[in-house]
């Protein structure tokens, strides 16, 4: 990594950015007609703190995520996007590039802060990349599984060999699964050459009539309000509404289960919240 050289690179290609070209307002005492470092860092979906420590040529090693923020914020041709890589001691893989994996700190503060709901993180895949302790508690206790294959939802969905566990005891749902596969449709449109989203499909195809029907139909539609019955082994039968907000810009989801307050349901998610992740009988 050339600290010196890509912090000169960073400062001149943001010089020659203007709020125009990004959507930004031109707003009021702008010393320089380019984008400003927060600005940057705000396209990014990095820290101020890391960008500025970029450019004065003190920073950490860039991962290749952010450098692809980075390049999309400062508009870098192709060529550019490889002089960026290369001194950032990275190469770019074209192959490498795929769905969205690392959470916002902003999205992992409003998860956390739904102390009455239960919230996970999706990314394009269906794959849980975060979560509160109530999700875990109603859910599963997603630190124990590998981070991998056995959290995505749609592979659980259509592989699991237990039919309960398959669904949460929510049953079976032709509509989620018709809106988990339209999104897992558009990851592959999204990033035709990921060998991960592949192999994925490739596995759902082959393990699975009812997905390699769906998948085969063209079926799309994606519905952001549903309503299910979970069966939680604890608390009994839960009434939930669940809702599906995007986060802009990082091609993910975020589901929160509620219930309507004083409910028998809202009642159950209290009771959840004080049982955690603890099992009431033992496993094996």
């Amino acid at each position: 990594m050339d600290r010196r050289a890509l912090a000169d690179f960073l400062r001149s290609s943001r010089a020659r950015v203007t709020p125009a070209d990004v959507g930004l307002p031109q707003g009021h005492r702008r010393r320089t007609p380019g984008l400003r470092r927060e600005e940057v860092a705000q396209l990014a979906y990095i820290s101020v703190d890391h960008y500025t420590r970029l450019e004065q040529a003190r920073g950490r090693h860039p991962s290749p995520r952010v450098l692809s923020g980075i390049a999309r914020a400062l508009r870098l041709t192709d060529q550019e996007r490889a002089r960026l890589f290369q001194l950032a001691g990275e190469r770019e893989e074209n192959d490498a590039a795929g769905p969205v994996r690392e959470v916002q700190s902003s999205t992992l503060n409003l998860i956390d802060r739904l102390g009455d709901a239960a919230a996970i993180v999706v990314d394009s895949t269906c794959r849980v990349v975060a979560w509160n302790p109530l999700a875990a508690a109603l859910l599963e206790d997603f630190s124990a599984l590998a981070p991998g294959q056995e959290r995505n939802l749609i592979r659980r969905y259509f592989l699991h060999p237990d039919p309960y566990l398959r669904h949460y005891g929510m049953g079976a749902s032709d509509r989620f699964a018709v809106t988990a596969v339209s999104y897992l449709r558009m990851a592959v449109t999204r990033y035709p050459d990921n060998r991960e989203l592949k192999n994925l499909v490739a596995e759902l195809v082959a393990g699975s009539e009812g997905f390699a029907r769906l998948w085969e139909s063209q079926q799309f539609r994606i519905d952001h309000h549903l309503r299910q019955t979970v069966r939680h082994p604890q608390v009994g039968a839960i009434d939930l509404d669940f809702d599906i907000l995007t986060v802009p810009g990082q091609e993910q989801q975020v589901v929160i289960f509620t219930a309507e307050p004083d409910s028998p349901a809202y009642r159950s998610l209290q009771l959840l919240k004080v049982i955690g992740t603890q099992r009431m009988t033992a496993e094996t």
